[in-house]
């Protein structure tokens, strides 16, 4: 047998029966996968303390809610584009959105404490939701925590900068 010989019956009995197999395997996980961006339908964004959340957004309706220096409620209208989505869904992805537990604190301290600062995040798509309740003191899995804030201070920045186009 000649060497090209040799390198195509290698080719024929090694690396077409992986490709094969890799695409009957993995088509299924990616076609089902529960968290596609193309899904992706709106997200909902809360904060303050204690069982109040008075700061929202909610994508869906474009209501944008907080209150002020002031002490007064500000209601505003805020819609963001394809491509906001997009960054968003890829910031999720990049940071295990997804693998985060529904809640992020220290244990009961922080679930009862009325005083205590928290964020909820919640991403809506087609089939499929995830949302994280996130103690911003928490002391835990450093990656863990990691993950939360970069979600969250992505959304905040997105809210203040489409707050700023809208002034």
């Amino acid at each position: 047998m000649t060497t090209k010989g040799k390198k195509i019956f290698l080719i024929l009995s090694v690396v077409v029966p992986f490709i094969i197999y890799s695409i009957i395997y993995y088509a299924p996980i990616i076609r089902n996968a529960p968290f596609k961006a193309k899904e992706f339908v709106s997200f909902e964004y809360k904060w303050g303390v204690g069982d109040s959340l008075e700061n929202s957004y909610n994508s869906a309706t474009g209501v944008y809610r907080y209150v002020n220096n002031n002490d007064s409620v500000v209601v505003k209208h805020i819609k963001f584009n394809t491509q906001d989505f997009n960054y968003l869904d890829s910031v999720a992805h990049i940071q295990g959105f997804w693998n985060l537990p529904g809640q992020i604190a220290n244990g009961e301290d922080d679930l009862k404490n009325p005083k205590a600062l928290k964020y909820y995040m919640k991403f809506n798509y087609q089939r499929k939701s995830k949302e994280v309740t996130f103690y911003p003191d928490f002391n835990g899995n450093p990656k863990l925590k990691s993950a939360a804030v970069q979600v969250q201070k992505t959304l905040e920045q997105m809210l203040n900068d489409a707050e700023r186009k809208v002034d």
